[in-house]
């Protein structure tokens, strides 16, 4: 019996643990680009797009298709990168343990 009070004491830790990290995660912003830089995307722990910065460079009427597609690039790429974030920093408590529904 003091096994599985201690399990409960861990597992009652590593959730409030990670309640913690969940909101700082989400609160932490990360900004990425695409076509060198033409395209800045700022984004959240939550996957939330804070921000869209659009070289005016980049703007050409007559080419519309390249400019959604480095939009479409960035955008992408920042929301990997935020998955990735919040993933790193859950396996950092959970140790890799897939706990599903937490990330």
């Amino acid at each position: 019996m003091a096994n599985m009070n201690q399990l409960m004491k861990q597992a009652q830790q590593m959730q409030q643990k990670i309640s913690v990290l969940q909101k700082e995660l989400d609160a932490r912003e990360l900004e990425t680009s695409a076509g060198g830089g033409m395209i800045k995307i700022k984004i959240n722990g939550k996957q939330e797009l804070l921000e869209v910065k659009i070289n005016p460079e980049c703007v050409d009427p007559s080419d519309v298709e390249m400019l959604e597609e480095l939009v479409k690039t960035a955008v992408n790429q920042a929301t990997k990168e935020s998955q990735e974030m919040v993933s790193t920093a859950m396996n950092k408590i959970t140790g890799g343990m897939n706990i599903p529904g937490l990330f």
